[in-house]
């Protein structure tokens, strides 16, 4: 399981660098109006990303900031959103790298924010939610961006695995920075 992890790990930075790459060239009242995603706009979504990965960075951990508020908008910003998001996710490559084999057995014990429940769970499956949380919003900012331009860069982790030759027996390589452009 421990290399799949670090291969999620790794891929959660290169998309989020894609992400953001896509988002700044994007005029200001593009980047912020509300589009119909589940946080608006993709200022909010990119921030909700980031809100998730600190509250279960902090509930893996026991450090770093834990929003209280799943829309909360931590830097309104965006070069400071995305000095945070590149310091996220290098916490987050640097934590899973860290594992060992006995980590990955351990359990996990938090509150949610809409229920203050006590709820325990083991750990991997908690990462595995962890890395699809990011995916599905990533979907939702892929939409956003696809209707504002038109196109939008690929996010898929197929693409990640050919571009850096990870999981693959042969084959790496190949041009992937065509950008995946809504049918006419």
């Amino acid at each position: 399981m421990k290399p799949h992890l670090d291969m999620l790990a790794a891929y959660n930075e290169w998309a989020n660098q894609r992400l953001y790459d896509a988002a700044a060239v994007l005029p200001d009242e593009d980047y912020r109006a509300d589009r119909g995603a589940f946080f608006g706009s993709l200022h909010g979504t990119l921030n909700h990303i980031l809100v998730g990965d600190r509250i279960w960075m902090h509930r893996f951990t026991g450090t770093g900031d834990a929003p209280q508020r799943l829309d909360a908008i931590l830097h309104d910003d965006f070069r400071e959103l995305r000095v945070a998001r590149r310091a996220e996710d290098a916490r987050i490559v640097a934590y899973i790298a860290g594992l060992g084999e006995a980590d990955l057995d351990g359990l996990v014990r938090y509150r949610t924010l809409r229920d203050p429940t006590q709820i325990e769970q083991p750990l991997v499956p908690l990462l595995l939610h962890f890395f699809n949380h990011q995916t599905h919003h990533r979907g939702q900012a892929h939409a956003i961006l696809t209707r504002i331009k038109g196109d939008a860069p690929s996010f898929d982790l197929l693409i990640y695995q050919r571009e850096t030759g990870i999981s693959l027996r042969r084959g790496q390589g190949g041009d992937f920075s065509a950008r995946e452009t809504r049918p006419a």
